[in-house]
């Protein structure tokens, strides 16, 4: 959808909800979670709680080294514009 430029809000949204959802942060790796707020931020399509959690659980990880230098900086970058 984002590279396309179509939005689909429902089912943004419906992904938002349920990687905020109980036990749904935690099950994404640092891969899948940069590719979820690109996605997010590339669409131009906010959900603040997903993009809050996302940050918070970054920063609080013990160590970035899970983090390849390119999905870091998708992570950085999709932060910064949404």
């Amino acid at each position: 959808f984002a590279t396309a430029g179509v939005s689909h809000d429902e089912l943004f949204k419906k992904i938002g909800n349920h990687v905020t959802g109980p036990g749904g942060l935690g099950s994404f790796k640092p891969q899948d979670l940069s590719n979820i707020v690109w996605a997010f931020a590339t669409a131009g399509v906010l959900h603040p709680e997903l993009f809050n959690m996302i940050g918070h659980h970054v920063a609080e990880l013990g160590s970035l080294d899970s983090f390849k230098a390119q999905a870091l900086s998708n992570t950085a970058w999709a932060l910064a514009t949404a």
